[in-house]
């Protein structure tokens, strides 16, 4: 690995992107425009309808173009294999970015029904492309909305979708990191999850979700159990953070 692909501080999209966390927490994207620059490097350079090959651009244009906001490539080796663990019928995204960790999720789990919530219609546009390309697209849904918009999206998931009692076997937290904890809780409120649905949550470490996290340190045995990651930020080995895999236990 080269000193760049190791140290974001030599790119300037990291810079960019470092500089951008307010339009990230409002629209969803950096504001310089490489959210759609990867899906036309994914439709130009990646072979159609191959999920592995589709991964491995994505990857390559954040390593060569410009730094993603999605799991990357070393903490979605631990998102795969909580995938499979679990083996999921039906799995709940929070945060589609550009759809790279539904792509990693539909590859580990081939029979999942994915849905991934969605803040930006622009966000969501971007990811049905490189679904669609990767050849994924009728078993990857995206929702637009927000969790804590009053329950709308809730009842979208259960009135449009199907989501019910105990069906809900997986869940990927990776959006806003303040409203982790309180997502999570409406989610379990609807009473979706069952014993031994998983929950895996992204940079607990870096930006951080303390609250989340506090949470489930206390919940430790009784509602949850939890097995903290030691990783790094995606794309780089020089920044630390902390993917949390949690099972619920009812």
């Amino acid at each position: 690995m080269g000193p760049k692909r190791r140290m974001p501080l030599l790119r300037w999209s990291f810079w960019r992107l470092a500089a951008a966390s307010r339009n990230i927490n409002t629209t969803g994207q950096i504001g310089d425009g490489r959210e759609a620059a990867v899906v036309d490097y994914v439709l130009t350079n990646a072979r159609a309808g191959d999920i592995d090959d589709v991964v491995a651009t994505i990857d390559k244009f954040a390593y060569e173009k410009s730094i993603l906001i999605n799991v990357g490539d070393e903490k979605g080796e631990l998102l795969d294999a909580a995938v499979r663990r679990a083996d999921p019928s039906l799995v709940l995204e929070l945060g589609t970015y550009c759809g790279y960790s539904a792509l990693r999720i539909a590859r580990s789990a081939p029979k999942a029904k994915v849905y991934s919530v969605e803040l930006a219609e622009a966000n969501a546009a971007n990811a049905r492309q490189i679904w669609a390309h990767a050849g994924v697209a009728d078993r990857v849904t995206c929702v637009v909305g927000t969790i804590g918009d009053g329950g709308r999206t809730l009842d979208s998931l259960a009135n449009d979708h199907g989501f019910a009692s105990g069906t809900l076997d997986f869940v990927f937290l990776d959006h806003d990191k303040d409203a982790y904890l309180d997502d999570l809780e409406s989610i379990v409120d609807r009473g979706w999850l069952h014993p031994g649905s998983v929950v895996v949550a992204d940079n607990v470490g870096m930006p951080g979700a303390p609250k989340y996290r506090e949470f489930m340190r206390q919940q430790q045995g009784t509602g949850w159990n939890t097995v903290e990651h030691k990783t790094h930020v995606e794309y780089q080995t020089l920044v630390s953070d902390l993917v949390l895999e949690s099972d619920y236990l009812g």
